[in-house]
Parts: structure tokens; C-alpha cells; sequence
């Protein structure tokens, strides 16, 4: 995820502008019961400040025109911190909240409502989810996914492979890149993908580290890395990326590589990754956080996502046509339960340093 400095405070004051109360009316039928007056509280304190949301990552840069086009006098202010610092700096401001909304990646969520400072609430579609992708009292509810896929340079590698069994293969020697799970999200992510993929599961994940294990020993695997490859892959570096699906079908058919990239998610099993966010605890425009919350749960919000190449949280969202193809439907993908992945955590770290690094 590309970081992207917040807005200074003059910036974010020049936003928010004083409007007039017969400046805007809502207009069109409302998206959910309640909408238009939640609008007219929200337009009166003018701005959402919605921390983590970079433009460039999960396409949070049409979901901020799309809410601004429905909701005028509702200014946008944001940053890209990442999931961990936004924790720390909602402790750090907890006394005096600067923003509205946090997303992350939902470990962090976790750490969120541990630390006290977001609030419950529960948006519109709330209770379509799965009870693994939400905090009972609404402190965090997952809005995306990212799906663990094989990302193929075509150039480069002649078979593209279909499944983890196919990996081991010798054809594909010094041609396997992955995120470390010892310092990354997506390699803790990766790390369960191959254990639901080797006959593991969330209270298992002995299977998935094996699996890294012998990926290693037969000398398949180019290197692993601490932060994303995306752009060593886009250089043609990389013949096999496993990592997050969007990125495959980002690099295929946004950044242009077309035909040179194949996006495959294993055939046995692959792992769904939860993004979530929060409503802050005494944030300074509970209730413009409170309509930005809403709109990205709403079907039109869900649709959003899915042009981004991420797969919305609420279940039976249609994706968009201009997506549907790109993205067909994988039941092999299995959500993953943020809890017990956390629990996780220590014993995935050690493990895949003895089974890979031999430490």
C-alpha cells in the first residue's frame, strides 16, 4: 500500500467550509431508511477525516467522488498511514480524536477495540455478515476482502500453475517470490492460504508452514520480502508472485501488462483476507463518519470495491460487468477468522523461520 502524507491542518481547515442550509438538498430515493436525515446532520458539521484510506489502494479514490457526488457539503479528508501506525495514532489522540473513521487490516482492528478507541456501530448490511468478518457490537466490520492468487508473468514461466501441488514442480525453480509472514500481513495471510491448501485450517496451520517448508527445499522459491513486490513484478522480475489477487488483475488490466499476466487462485483451497473499519470514538463528525460508514457498506459502496478488483464483504453484492468476468466466482476461497489468525501469529512466526530459514 503506497503511504500518502494526511493533509495538514490548514488544508483540512480550508475544507471545511461554512454551507448554508439550503445550499444542497438530497435527491433520488434514499439508499437505506433514515438516509436524508443522516445527511442533514452530517452536512452541518461538513467533513469526514477517514484515516488509512489511501486513493491509490482498494479504489478509494472513486468510492471518495462517488460519496461526494451523493452527499454535497459532506467534504473528504484523508490519509495513508497503514494499518499498525493508525492504531498508534488513534491512542496517541485518544483524548482529542482527529478522525472520524479508521480502516486496516482487520488484526489491527482487533487492536483497535482492544485499545478502547473506536465505538460500536452498525452499518447498513451489518448483519449480512458472517459473524468471523464483524465485532459483535459493530467496533469493526470487514468491508473487503483480498484473496490469496498465484500472479504469473506468462513471459517468463511457459505452464502457468493451478495449484499448490503444482509449485513444487522442478520447472518452476528460483521462480517463486512471497511476503515474509514474520513482518507482513500478507505473508501471515499466505501462510494460511497454504495450510487451507494441504489439508489445514484456521486452528491448524502446521500444514500451511510444511507446505513453505518444502517450497524452500526444493528450490523453488527466487526469494522472500519484507514489503510488496508489485513493482519488481510490473519490471518483469518476478515469474510467480503469490500474493493478493487485486494486484494481479491491477497489473493485467490497469497498469498494462495484459496478456503477460495470468491470476490464478489455487484450485485446492486459497485464504480471504478482511479489510475492516471503524467508527472512531468521539471523533470530531460522528455523524459524517456515520454516512461514509453507511455508503461504503451500501451496495452502490460494495460495487466500488469490486472495480478496484477486491471482493465486497456483503454477500450477494452483483459484481459490476465490467468486473464480473475478471473475477469469477472461486468457493475454494475460504474467509478467514481474524481471532484466531491473530492467535496464530507467534507460532506461524517461529515456524516459518525453522521450516524456511532453518532458525
Amino acid at each position: 500500500m503506497n503511504r500518502r502524507k494526511f493533509l495538514s491542518g490548514v488544508a483540512a481547515a480550508s475544507l471545511a467550509i461554512a454551507i448554508s442550509p439550503a445550499a444542497w438538498a438530497f435527491e433520488g430515493a434514499e439508499l437505506y431508511v433514515g438516509e436524508k436525515t443522516l445527511y442533514e446532520a452530517a452536512r452541518k458539521e461538513g467533513l469526514v477525516v477517514s484515516f488509512d484510506t489511501g486513493p491509490t489502494w482498494a479504489n478509494w479514490a472513486n468510492q471518495f467522488k462517488a460519496f461526494q457526488k451523493r452527499y454535497p457539503g459532506v467534504e473528504m479528508v484523508y490519509n495513508d498511514l497503514g494499518s499498525a501506525a493508525t492504531v498508534v495514532a488513534l491512542d496517541k489522540a485518544r483524548n482529542r480524536p482527529q478522525a472520524d473513521t479508521a480502516y486496516y487490516f482487520a488484526a489491527s482492528a482487533l487492536d483497535a477495540a482492544k485499545a478502547g478507541v473506536v465505538d460500536g456501530f452498525k452499518p447498513v448490511n451489518f448483519d449480512k455478515l458472517a459473524d468471523p468478518l464483524r465485532e459483535a457490537e459493530g467496533r469493526w466490520f470487514t468491508i473487503h476482502t483480498l484473496s490469496v492468487a498465484f500472479l504469473v508473468n506468462t513471459k517468463l514461466v511457459k505452464t502457468v500453475p493451478q495449484s499448490w501441488a503444482d509449485l513444487l514442480k522442478p520447472e518452476y525453480k528460483n521462480a517463486i517470490v512471497y511476503q515474509d509472514p514474520r513482518s507482513t500481513g500478507q505473508g501471515q495471510v499466505v501462510a494460511f492460504a497454504a495450510a487451507f491448501g494441504n489439508g489445514g485450517s484456521m486452528d491448524n496451520v502446521a500444514p500451511g508452514i510444511d507446505y513453505l517448508g518444502k517450497l524452500t527445499k526444493a528450490g523453488n522459491v527466487l526469494r522472500t520480502v519484507g514489503t510488496t513486490p508489485y513493482a519488481q513484478f510490473l519490471k518483469g522480475e518476478i515469474p510467480i508472485w503469490i500474493g493478493y489477487e487485486n494486484d494481479g488483475l491491477k497489473a493485467k488490466f490497469t497498469d498494462g501488462l495484459g496478456d503477460g499476466v495470468a491470476v490464478v487462485i489455487p484450485k485446492e483451497a486459497s485464504a480471504a483476507a478482511p479489510y475492516a473499519i471503524s467508527l472512531v470514538k468521539n471523533g470530531p463528525n460522528p455523524n459524517a463518519g456515520k454516512l461514509w460508514l453507511n455508503f461504503i457498506m451500501s451496495e452502490e459502496g460494495q460495487k466500488i470495491f469490486a472495480e478496484g478488483y477486491v471482493r465486497p464483504a456483503v454477500p450477494g453484492v452483483a459484481l459490476p460487468p465490467s468486473v464480473a468476468d475478471k473475477m469469477p466466482a472461486a468457493p475454494q476461497v475460504q474467509a478467514m477468522d481474524i481471532a484466531k489468525a491473530t492467535a496464530k501469529k507467534a507460532e506461524i512466526d517461529a515456524g516459518w523461520a525453522k521450516a524456511v530459514l532453518g532458525q
